[in-house]
């Protein structure tokens, strides 16, 4: 028997486990698939338990695997997570550094598209990249490496001397359902809600894949536009079975596109209903199916889900084209008020830092997130990632090539009419605009769910802004009658 050791990268960015801590699901489903083929796995999630890379070694040194992997992983970004593959690799480095016998991998988006890059680059100890789905691909290479054919496993890319040789693709698994994820080998006390009611957390994928082209994510090209669903009564006792085992309280639903079969989402919504599991879902979906699901929307909300995040964007007709969303702001207008009359919380993104964006622009933007009035808006930094479509149109302008600084956070292009130093400070004043005002208005709301949730929400939010913003320079407070 082989043991294989999972380790998460150590990294840790502004507006990543503000409200909460996410278990690697990635890494259960991957040790999972370990175990089933006669190998002992350990899960060591340095990410969450805040740890660093003397505890990544002195962990290898004491558990002593055979095999190393690592991920570009962040918790509920989808196939977005490059900023963490500088640290995954620096963990292989570490384990071949203890003994070069270890084989290391690495699996993800990222790895999955730039694994040239990678394995040409002779500091990086990387002996195998796993791409696309790596369930049956680590399933499959843990039973070839011991008889010397490791090279031989489809989806798996290696250096040959100095040659980067990526074999053929291996096929989705059918059947998402035959997949068992490792929840023995989590933490469970690392993983927690902390926006009241608070509890401990999970992540729970109800299906895989994305047929929507938007351009700045690569989830359409890393599942090759396919999707695939599971039943909704296995994904329901998979629920009550983390209930039961491990007190569950939140669930979070990180499946790219969960709602995309209205029979299909409806069935899981009404088995939700019938089992009373008393927990509280947190999703991300889309505009469209929100309007398509006007008329069930009490059932969201009777299920549990209580906090949908939707991907508004921009105000911007042009904008929201060449992201290719295919919404545009009267759906996202009607989208967010629909949720909020059904009284689940409300959660929209509207992207900055575009290269033709102006301060003109940036203030179109802070006005446009205050009418469209959901409860929670986020300002990503548009973030080219080097897979993406919107990479080419944006290159010219790219003027970050840390891979660390990919995290929608830290400006990476420079636009025509603004520094990227100003990009930062629009970051700043869009948070503060946008809640100076929303504060006063969850303050004036009557005692009940929604007021205590999102107060607990700011709390954590404001501290984290406050942390890693200049509001001052920027001519900015927040209100004093706000007493958190």
């Amino acid at each position: 028997m082989s043991k294989i050791l999972f380790i998460t990268a150590p990294y840790h960015c502004w507006g990543v486990q503000v409200v909460g801590t996410w278990p690697p699901l990635h890494m259960a489903y991957l040790a999972g698939a370990a175990i089933e083929s006669g190998n002992e796995a350990r899960i060591f999630d340095a990410m969450n338990k805040r740890l660093s890379f003397e505890d990544i070694r002195q962990e290898i040194e004491r558990y002593r695997p055979d095999y190393v992997m690592s991920l570009d992983y962040l918790p509920v970004t989808g196939a977005i997570s490059t900023a963490t593959v500088p640290d995954a690799l620096k963990i292989l480095d570490i384990a071949k550094e203890i003994n070069p016998e270890i084989v290391t991998l690495l699996g993800g988006p990222h790895p999955t598209f730039m694994y040239n890059e990678i394995l040409e680059d002779d500091n990086n100890h990387v002996d195998f990249i796993l791409t696309g789905e790596p369930e049956q691909t680590l399933k499959q290479l843990l039973a070839a490496l011991p008889q010397g054919k490791g090279k031989e496993v489809k989806g798996v890319v290696y250096r040959e001397e100095a040659k980067v040789v990526a074999n053929d693709k291996q096929p989705h698994i059918v059947e998402l359902d035959s997949l068992t994820p490792a929840w023995h080998l989590l933490d469970w006390d690392d993983y927690q809600y902390n926006v009241e009611p608070c509890g401990r957390m999970a992540s729970i994928l109800t299906s895989r894949g994305c047929d929507m082209g938007c351009a700045f994510c690569s989830q359409r090209m890393f599942w090759r536009e396919d999707w695939r669903c599971r039943k909704p009564e296995k994904v329901i006792e998979e629920m009550a079975h983390l209930i039961d085992t491990y007190q569950i309280s939140f669930f979070t639903l990180i499946d790219a596109y969960p709602t995309k079969h209205r029979d299909r989402w409806e069935l899981f919504l009404d088995l939700l209903i019938e089992r009373k599991l008393g927990v509280y879902l947190l999703i991300e979906t889309r505009v469209e199916d929100i309007i398509r699901d006007a008329d069930i929307l009490h059932k969201y909300r009777e299920a549990g889900i209580i906090h949908v995040y939707l991907g508004a964007e921009s105000a911007d007709k042009d904008v929201l084209n060449s992201l290719n969303k295919g919404t545009d702001f009267e759906m996202n207008k009607k989208a967010l008020d629909l949720l909020r009359d059904a009284e689940i919380i409300t959660e929209a993104s509207f992207m900055i830092g575009f290269p033709h964006e102006t301060w003109e622009s940036i203030e179109n933007t802070i006005a446009s997130a205050k009418y469209l009035n959901p409860d929670i808006a986020v300002f990503p930094v548009v973030t080219p990632m080097p897979f993406t479509p919107i990479h080419a149109e944006m290159k010219d302008r790219i003027r970050v090539f840390d891979y660390s600084k990919y995290n929608l956070v830290t400006p990476i292009i420079e636009p025509y009419d603004m520094t990227m130093d100003e990009i930062t400070q629009a970051l700043g004043t869009c948070y503060m605009k946008f809640y100076c005002d929303k504060v006063q208005e969850i303050v004036a709301l009557e005692d009940g769910f929604k007021r205590r949730y999102m107060m607990s929400a700011f709390k954590h939010m404001m501290r984290d802004h406050g942390d890693n913003f200049d509001f001052e320079a920027a001519g900015l407070t927040m209100p004093h009658a706000v007493n958190f």
